[in-house]
């Protein structure tokens, strides 16, 4: 029995690895249906490669020369140099990991919190759906920035998980009252007439049944939701609302701010590349949203 249990992990070994690599190909194969949209997921795994792998690479290229401010692109420095005479480049590469992170997680909190309850809130009505979406209803009301401006007096944003958070929790809404909306369509569909009769519960009809068939609507608006978290963060970092430490385009945009690098004639590039770098990153995002309709609507796979 344990030689015959062997010889099967051995043969389920290399079949698992043949499906999950078939499954890589099948992916890729799919993204490549749409050509805008793989070209943007390729330029949004470069750009996520080069945010995680080029600060390892760059950490010690990072040294103040006085000499060197503000200085125009030449082969040592590609995009030129700052006020304090560090390369721009360096800098860009650097400061997409912190935006991508809490681009990330913002847009995860968002997703659950606004598809969980907002699946219950359709799904259930009564008292839970008030409930739910008279919180919503509140929270879209409150002033974003002038909260962020409060906010900012008594917490440091120090942590990436802090300043997601506090994005996320005013964002929720909108998405939450996108996904009732189309909660309240699907349960009326027959199929989920049928899982209520045969007694399924809310649970299994919920995340079973109904957010499966979602799954094209849902990856698309955490793609938005992503691009609107980093929007929102780089606008706290440009208005000095979160730490100006680290390495951040946004923190660029703000120092080239204050530090008047618009009066300098060789400091356009010090200005330009990370609102490119940002404006890049949102592009590819959106653009990859036109695969992802592919991947997750069977549909637009046979009309292709």
């Amino acid at each position: 029995m344990a030689q015959l249990s062997t010889n099967q992990a051995t043969v389920a070994g290399p079949s698992a690895a043949r499906r999950l690599g078939s499954g890589s190909v099948g992916l890729i194969r799919m993204m490549r249906r749409n050509t805008a949209g793989f070209i943007g997921f390729v330029v949004l795994m470069i750009i996520v490669i080069v945010s995680f792998i080029g600060p390892l690479v760059t950490s010690g290229d990072t040294a103040t020369d006085v000499t060197q401010i503000f200085k125009p692109p030449t082969r040592a420095h590609p995009l030129g140099t700052d006020y304090q005479g560090r390369d721009v480049l360096i800098q860009v590469i650097r400061g997409g990991q912190t935006v991508l992170i809490v681009g990330f997680l913002a847009a995860t909190l968002t997703t659950v919190i606004a598809v969980v309850f907002g699946a219950l809130s359709a799904y259930a009505g009564g008292w839970i759906d008030t409930v739910i979406t008279g919180l919503a209803d509140i929270v879209l009301t409150i002033p974003q920035l002038p909260l962020l401006a409060l906010l900012a007096a008594f917490i440091s944003f120090k942590s990436a998980w802090q300043l997601a958070l506090i994005i996320a929790a005013l964002a929720w809404p909108t998405l939450l009252r996108a996904i009732r909306a189309q909660v309240l369509s699907l349960r009326e569909r027959d199929y989920i007439e049928a899982a209520q009769a045969l007694d399924l519960g809310t649970g299994h009809i919920l995340f079973r049944e109904i957010l499966p068939n979602m799954r094209s609507y849902i990856a698309i608006n955490f793609t938005i939701g992503m691009t609107n978290a980093i929007y929102a963060q780089i606008a706290l970092y440009f208005l000095g609302l979160a730490p100006l430490s680290g390495d951040n385009w946004g923190i660029m945009i703000n120092i080239a701010n204050t530090r008047g690098a618009i009066y300098f004639q060789n400091s356009f590039w010090y200005i330009m590349a990370p609102v490119l770098a940002i404006s890049i990153l949102q592009l590819a995002m959106v653009t990859m949203t036109r695969s992802l309709e592919d991947i997750f609507n069977p549909r637009l796979r046979q009309e292709r």
